[in-house]
């Protein structure tokens, strides 16, 4: 090894959260546990129907008991949870905010509307753009998959269930999401550009169902992804968002375990390259 070399092996700081539906049917309070063990560096609270996922002082006390920050909140957008803060869709964006900004979180992961409900559609971009000016929270709206009924597909939400084309700001990519709708991935990471805010890394075999495989047990271009994201200097985090909910404590503990171990190793993998390039 040459004069001023070192062998350290650097690792970007881009966050790796754990979501707490990883860690389900265990609780919140499991997954920062989880989260603290196995070294994970923050939190993705998604707000469901545990009572400590809407209370913002009960989340606090998790994250300073475990020293684990809240690094964004998942609003309940998704189809099981339309009744969580209410039925009114901008009345639960509005709490999710509100939440996140009691609990230090920068960004709300949220789904685009139904297309039953359309008076929200309508206004959803506009709506976004003028609570993300207000509050200073990022609003990341996720990308989906077109619903299989019958053997044909369903148009589920409005305007659409990919967000490349639509103007939002900031969009969260979701790797098992890209598997179900059958998307090219690194497609989307190159074309959303500096409008990718937050990552949602797990892993699909393409299946009608959306599987949220441990990365690496799939088909989608986890490694790959990693990689783009340090050539591009991406600014948001990373969150495992993987199902568990068959498996024991301890089966779950190694998969998580497993889950970042593959991003760190890719995420520094792409760092020592960059700096070999430099």
């Amino acid at each position: 090894m040459g004069r001023g070399q070192s062998s350290a092996v650097v690792v970007p700081d881009i966050p790796v959260a754990l979501s707490t539906a990883s860690v389900y049917p265990e609780n919140c309070a499991a997954a920062f546990q989880h989260a603290a063990r196995l070294g994970y560096d923050a939190v993705e609270v998604m707000v469901w129907t545990d009572p400590v996922t809407q209370e913002a002082g009960a989340l606090q006390a998790l994250s300073e008991l475990h020293g684990i920050p809240i690094v964004s909140v998942h609003a309940p957008t998704l189809l099981i949870s339309q009744r969580i803060f209410g039925v009114e869709p901008w009345g639960k964006i509005d709490r999710s905010l509100e939440l996140a900004a009691e609990v230090g979180a920068d960004t709300v992961v949220l789904h685009p509307p139904f297309r039953w409900q359309k008076d929200y559609a309508l206004g959803f971009t506009d709506g976004i753009a003028t609570r993300e000016h207000d509050t200073g929270i990022t609003l990341a709206v996720e990308n989906m998959y077109p619903w299989r009924v019958g053997g044909r597909e369903v148009e589920a939400y409005l305007p659409h269930w990919d967000p490349v084309a639509q103007p939002y700001d900031h969009v969260t990519l979701d790797l098992s999401h890209t598997a179900t709708a059958g998307s090219d991935a690194l497609a989307m990471v190159e074309a959303l550009g500096p409008r990718l805010a937050h990552l949602h890394l797990a892993d699909g075999l393409g299946s009608m169902k959306d599987e949220h495989l441990i990365p690496g047990r799939g088909s989608q271009p986890c490694a790959e992804v990693l990689d783009a994201l340090v050539d591009n200097d991406f600014g948001g985090s990373v969150v495992v968002e993987v199902s568990t909910r068959r498996m024991s404590v301890e089966q779950r503990e190694l998969a998580l375990a497993e889950a970042l171990a593959f991003c760190r190793l890719h995420l520094a993998s792409a760092s020592e390259s960059q700096r070999g390039e430099s």
